[in-house]
């Protein structure tokens, strides 16, 4: 029996370098968002287990002894190594009554709740009478790795309540982290939730949930920065639709079109993407101003460039220009064509700038956030040491 309420937390994601280059090999960037993800943990009635995700419109309660028979029924390929099968994915669509081919957001969060509750408990044991509610800050559909965040908390909830992992927060602490050995299992974990909801995803997103700070991946391999330090930026959501699959064809037709002038491009935002990574692991914890020229040419540098692969747009372009005459730097952040781009705010940026351009923004229709990168991966929290407004949004459901 699960005694405890306790909250776990993990961040979202932005490329910071390497969009699109990534898919042909080269080097991409990844770091954490300050924008987090919470899940409250609490006991819950006996014999029954519930999620509450009012951000996709989720309220569902199941009796334990009904998931455990169905678990006995599809369990036997359930591994953290093991990819969700069609047929497994299927007994739990028609247990939750979800349509075949259904992708809504709330369809894929529960059956990946559904999924990674049965599977954890066929390998560690059953799932105790809980009650889940997950709230975030971020926004979905945004390519800020929001599903990912969500995995990373149920990963590492339903871990700890089945006993796989410590609960590390010991007495009038506010906050705690799994050791490295961990935090692999609850990554391994999340990564089947994004399979669940994505179907081929890098494994990125819930990387970069799990450890934070910042991320280099290429060619499939993953590798987390040493010493990151945390940064300003403004996010901004262009709230322009775009098609990810689209783009990156876009792309590739125009690199088998015009090869000797497309290569090199891809070249250009790779040594960017190593030579930023180099900055980062030179700065300390705290830079100081002089530290982030570099940084600011680096935007400028690939902005153009992704404008030359194709994936600008008009919202992008304004977005820049807009920041450009507050004195600061910004580029686009992932897909591209609309979406989200990323301002970075230099230690001196003072706040009546910050202010000034963020009003700017929003009277373009943009919605914006000041937060930072380079932000802690999933943490374990004491409830009362959460934000009033997190406290809130999580007591609301």
């Amino acid at each position: 029996m699960w005694v405890r309420e306790l909250a776990v937390s993990a961040p979202g994601k932005v490329i910071l370098h390497g969009e699109h280059a990534v898919v042909l090999g080269k080097v991409a960037l990844a770091v954490a968002l300050d924008l987090r993800t919470f899940l409250r943990l609490r006991p819950g009635a006996e014999g029954r287990l519930s999620v509450c995700l009012p951000g996709v419109g989720v309220r569902r309660s199941w009796d334990t002894p009904r998931l455990r028979a169905l678990r006995g029924r599809i369990a036997a390929d359930f591994d953290e190594s093991k990819s969700p099968s069609a047929e497994q994915l299927d007994a739990l669509r028609e247990f939750a009554g979800i349509a075949a081919g259904a992708s809504a957001p709330e369809s894929l969060a529960t059956l990946a709740f559904l999924y990674m509750c049965l599977a954890i408990s066929a390998k560690y044991g059953d799932v105790p009478s809980v009650d889940i509610v997950v709230w975030s800050e971020l926004p979905t559909g945004a390519g800020l790795g929001s599903s990912a965040a969500y995995a990373v908390c149920l990963a590492a909830a339903l871990l700890m309540v089945c006993g796989a992992i410590s609960c590390p927060l010991q007495e009038g602490e506010s906050t705690a982290r799994w050791t490295e050995e961990e935090l692999t299992l609850i990554n391994s974990w999340a990564f089947r939730g994004e399979q669940v909801i994505h179907g081929n995803p890098s494994g990125v997103d819930n990387a970069v949930g799990t450890w934070g700070g910042a991320l280099r991946y290429q060619a499939g391999k993953i590798t987390p920065l040493k010493r990151v330090p945390t940064l300003r930026i403004l996010l901004t959501n262009t709230k322009v639709p775009r098609s990810t699959k689209v783009l990156v064809a876009g792309v590739k037709e125009k690199i088998l079109k015009f090869p000797a002038i497309m290569n090199p491009v891809l070249d250009s935002i790779d040594a960017i993407s190593q030579e930023c990574q180099s900055v980062l692991e030179a700065m300390p914890a705290n830079p100081s101003p002089e530290h982030y020229p570099v940084l600011e040419e680096f935007f400028d540098i690939n902005q153009h460039h992704l404008n030359v692969l194709g994936v600008g747009h008009p919202s992008l372009d304004r977005l820049c220009q807009v920041t450009a005459l507050h004195s600061l730097h910004s580029k686009l952040t992932g897909a591209g064509g609309g979406g989200c781009g990323i301002t970075l705010l230099p230690p001196d940026t003072s706040p009546l700038a910050v202010e000034a351009a963020k009003q700017d923004l929003c009277a373009c229709g943009f919605e914006c956030w000041e937060t930072k990168i380079g932000a802690p991966g999933v943490t374990l929290h004491c409830c009362s040491s959460l934000s009033a407004r997190v406290l809130h949004e999580l007591a609301q459901s």
